[in-house]
């Protein structure tokens, strides 16, 4: 009898979520009907309407109040409906980023998006080494690997798939075929990225997800664990490190920037400082965060306090 009230309980969480996923990808298939700036321009103004209705604006909320004290309640309100518009518009350029992204490193005519950084991609393409290229959830961090591809640089890029199965298939096969080789995040992930290095090519993560186990570090002025991930990578092929971030601009328009590589933080035995470089990591997200909060997903438990707000 157990046994079958189980089978039961997992086909109606299967029925769930392969229903979810229909009603999303319903969604993204009705925005093809739209061009691309009337697309994202509609799914912003969606997301803005539904967000605020929802229980994770209780969260988003709380997050910004906790980063930004200083800031009154009709500019984090503000934040707030911006914040979740720009998550309708990531939600909205998976459907139209072939067509948004359209930028030639062989072209001089300014095009929807500018990358800075430039040369560095090159160095990293013409002279072959490892190293390690880390972003945070800003503005349509998706288009960062597109770039690299279209200088001709692979990265293997991390990721983290969403947690309803169907919507994870279609998400991996659409980053596939724009992103080159992708490793999802899971328990062997790391042995993934290290071969990777081992060969002498570049890996991406995210390092600003929400993390139950790692390295005590400050986001905000608040305590966070952070993965360990990118440091213990470096420490064992004492490979550079770059920050990439996207800025969304005025009119349906984007700059992707590649920072030069970090000064990483050593102790005094000559090792790398783990901690310390999980922490110059979150200063250098926290810093791109504090110019534009609103391109930023607030709505993610980051600090681990949803159980305190809900």
């Amino acid at each position: 009898m157990k046994l079958f009230i189980t089978r039961i309980v997992l086909a109606l969480r299967n029925f769930r979520q392969w229903l979810v996923a229909q009603v999303i990808f319903g969604f993204l298939n009705f925005l093809k009907l739209f061009p691309a700036d009337g697309g994202t321009k509609f799914a912003d103004w969606l997301t803005r309407k539904i967000g605020p209705r929802l229980r994770r604006h209780r969260l988003m909320l709380t997050n910004l109040r906790n980063a930004f004290p200083e800031k009154g309640e009709a500019e984090i309100a503000e934040i707030a409906l911006a914040s979740w518009g720009n998550m309708g518009r990531l939600a909205a350029e998976y459907v139209f980023l072939d067509r948004l992204f359209d930028f030639d490193p062989h072209s001089d005519k300014p095009g929807r998006v500018e990358v800075s950084g430039i040369p560095i991609f090159l160095d990293l393409r013409d002279n072959p080494r490892p190293f390690i290229v880390f972003t945070g959830h800003t503005g349509n961090f998706e288009l960062l690997p597109v770039a690299g591809a279209a200088f001709g640089l692979t990265v293997t890029v991390l990721f983290r798939p969403p947690n309803n199965p169907y919507v994870a298939e279609k998400v991996f096969d659409f980053r596939a075929k724009r992103m080159g080789k992708l490793v999802p995040s899971h328990a062997g992930s790391s042995f993934s990225l290290a071969r990777e290095l081992e060969a002498g090519r570049g890996v991406g993560v995210l390092v600003d997800q929400k993390f139950r186990k790692g390295l005590k570090t400050l986001f905000f002025g608040r305590d966070v664990k952070t993965n360990p991930l990118l440091p213990k990578l470096v420490r064992q092929f004492n490979c550079e490190v770059y920050p990439a971030r996207c800025i969304r601009l005025p009119g349906n328009r984007y700059r992707l920037e590649i920072e030069p590589k970090l000064e990483l933080p050593y102790n005094e035995q000559g090792g790398l400082d783990l901690t310390a470089t999980a922490q110059m990591l979150n200063d250098k997200v926290e810093g791109w965060v504090r110019e534009h909060p609103e391109q930023w997903l607030w709505y993610h438990d980051r600090w681990n306090i949803k159980d305190a707000v809900f």
